[in-house]
């Protein structure tokens, strides 16, 4: 897959970043969720001072939200699992007593 630059500005800097093509939406969208959580974390008054140190809690904070999606994912995707094994035992269970009546 080819690659090309995609102008990005994050923390009020303007940077180039090379980007598969067709995903120049997702990189923009990534740039912009940065942001947003850039301001957030600039507005809570959490005693960052320099730039340096906001990026570095907006960082942790968006590496923390991923964990906690990934763990809720592993969870559901588990109890997914278990209904389907026990819809499974269940028709298995049905389709042999069908046979049995016949």
């Amino acid at each position: 897959m080819s690659q090309h630059s995609v102008t990005i500005e994050i923390a009020e800097r303007r940077m180039k970043i090379a980007c598969p093509k067709g995903q120049e939406s997702a990189l923009l969208q990534a740039a912009q969720e940065v942001n947003e959580r850039l301001l957030q974390t600039k507005q809570q008054k959490n005693n960052t001072k320099t730039p340096e140190q906001n990026l570095l809690m907006t960082t942790l904070n968006l590496a923390n939200d991923l964990i906690k999606s990934q763990q809720q994912f592993t969870q559901e995707k588990l109890a997914m699992k278990n209904q389907i094994d026990l819809l499974q035992a269940t028709i298995t269970q049905a389709v042999g007593n069908s046979k049995k009546k016949a």
